[in-house]
């Protein structure tokens, strides 16, 4: 079968050509640029842990030594501590510079004999027809690709997006950021601060906010909030906002400093209308814009990866599963509007002439909470989204519990018992492709694995789990958080929750999975059929 051609090779796209590969699905990168990549250390990503943990997990580059996980949050208000968050038992957002992330995936593809990486290749025209899709590229030599699927994630102008006549409404510089990257020395190492209406701002709609981010080797990415409009921001005056924000933190003259890069950061909120058109799909920035109030627009692109590599890598191998794939658009498309909507919301009381602060008395904390989530990746404006209302979801089945963990949501990492004997993480069972069904079993982490996996309801489990309509890893876990004892957890390929039943229930089991999939076989099939005759 051809492979997935991948338009774009930014982090979204390289993270798809990886997780693809990872379930031995062949993919074509074509990349429009010449393959190296430009230093700019004020272009910087921030990661929620498990999208970090993701990352490593794909392409085996232990990002933790390129990037910073921060050791704390500090909020202030003018001269005021709002708020202080030391990330001590509860994960970390990572930040570090875009071109380290994607020379690191490109350096797990160079290896990668499943993924071929085309440079200097311009997208220009792309052909469906029911058996597959034909690309056109510009370059030296002009170039025709044969793929299975095509994939766009060749960022906000997206060609692939233009030449599939997919409208992509939104609202254009809902924020601007004066973006500096430099190296020196602040009183909260390795804590990232928020700072609003510092005192050595003149008070009124230039006051502002100022953002520090740490980063290895000394080196912070400090923003400030422009007024809106499109006045020009001239050196001069960027350089009057970092001599006067350093001296402003530090109680005193400008420390020394070394100015690595600056830049105008435009955010923009868009959503496309359509994520699939056929063969055709959206992901990353293609298909969605965000990233006002701290959110973060990548970690949402690399979970499109994400949630669509196990499927492509489905229908590859296992032919068309027409439900399967709509779901992609349904399950993502969703999460990254109610994120939108949730900023929308947010963005006329912090931004806004008075707001909120006319009515409700001490509504400061309230500003401050709502920023804090966008930063730290808490609540509506900041979290991931799950996919309770998935169409994969499962009807409601006999024997199902609750667990601390939502079905629709990530899991949680725990360690279990794989097949083998060894002993791993959960989230390094993810990504292959398999279907994961984990039993809760306390105890059985200080015997030998051959002492238990002929005993209780490990044999019934078994031939429940060889049953299954699509392979999967039969795992064991001492403990999960909200599970009894005997609980069966079934997880997707993508670390996402479908349900939890209270003991070995083979026929409730087996209908979960294939609803997972898409539905029953027969009225996949149905559908495939329907799909084929359009």
């Amino acid at each position: 079968m051809d492979p997935v051609i991948i338009v774009g090779a930014g982090p979204v796209g390289l993270t798809l050509a990886l997780a693809l590969a990872r379930q031995e699905v062949p993919s074509v990168v074509l990349d429009e640029g010449t393959g190296a990549e430009e230093r700019r250390p004020a272009r910087t990503v921030v990661l929620r842990e498990d999208t970090a943990a993701l990352l490593e997990r794909l392409s085996g580059v232990p990002l933790a030594a390129r990037g910073t996980h921060w050791a704390g949050w500090r909020s202030l208000r003018r001269k005021q501590v709002m708020r202080e968050i030391t990330f001590d038992d509860e994960p970390a957002p990572f930040h570090l510079a875009q071109h380290v992330l994607t020379s690191a995936l490109r350096q797990a593809l160079a290896g990668e004999e499943l993924v071929t990486i085309a440079p200097d290749s311009r997208l220009d025209s792309v052909e469906q027809e029911p058996s597959g899709v034909t690309a056109h590229t510009r370059g030296p030599d002009g170039t025709w690709w044969r793929g299975s699927y095509l994939v766009g994630c060749d960022g906000p102008r997206s060609t692939v997006r233009k030449l599939q006549d997919i409208r992509f409404p939104g609202r254009t510089a809902v924020e601007r950021h004066a973006v500096a990257a430099l190296r020196t020395e602040l009183p909260w190492p390795e804590r990232a601060l928020l700072h609003r209406v510092p005192p050595w701002r003149t008070a009124g709609p230039s006051a502002g906010e100022v953002t520090g981010r740490p980063l290895p080797d000394g080196v912070w990415r400090l923003d400030w909030l422009l007024p809106p409009g499109k006045d020009l921001v001239t050196p001069e005056l960027l350089l009057t906002r970092v001599r006067e924000t350093l001296a402003g933190w530090t109680g005193g003259s400008t420390p020394p400093y070394d100015l690595l890069d600056t830049g105008v950061h435009t955010v923009h909120h868009r959503l496309a209308r359509r994520w699939r058109v056929g063969r055709v799909f959206l992901a990353g920035d293609a298909a969605h814009l965000l990233g006002a109030l701290g959110t973060q627009g990548l970690d949402e692109g690399l979970r499109d990866a994400d949630n669509l590599a196990w499927k492509l890598a489905l229908a590859w191998h296992h032919g068309p599963h027409e439900a399967l794939l709509d779901s992609y658009q349904e399950e993502r498309r969703s999460v990254v509007a109610a994120r939108l909507r949730a900023a929308d919301q947010a963005l006329p009381l912090l931004r806004g002439g008075g707001g909120l602060r006319s009515y409700v008395p001490g509504s400061a904390r309230g500003h401050d909470a709502l920023l804090t989530d966008g930063h730290l990746g808490y609540g509506a404006l900041g979290a991931p989204g799950g996919y309770a209302d998935s169409p994969l979801a499962p009807r409601h089945l006999e024997g199902e519990v609750p667990v601390d963990t939502p079905a629709g949501e990530p899991v949680e990492e725990v360690r279990v018992t794989a097949e083998d004997g060894s002993f791993v993480g959960l989230r390094d069972r993810l990504g292959r492709g398999a279907l994961l069904v984990v039993l809760i079993a306390p105890g059985t982490g200080v015997w030998d694995r051959k002492h238990w996996v002929t005993a209780g309801v490990m044999p019934r489990l078994a031939a429940a789990v060889a049953a299954l309509p699509h392979p999967a890893e039969l795992l064991v876990a001492e403990e999960y958080p909200g599970a009894a004892a005997h609980t069966v957890l079934l997880i997707r390929p993508d670390g996402h929750l479908v349900t939890a039943f209270n003991g070995v229930r083979p026929a409730d089991l087996y209908a979960a999975a294939e609803a997972t999939l898409g539905g029953p076989a027969e009225a996949r099939e149905e559908a495939e059929a329907t799909a084929g005759s359009r």
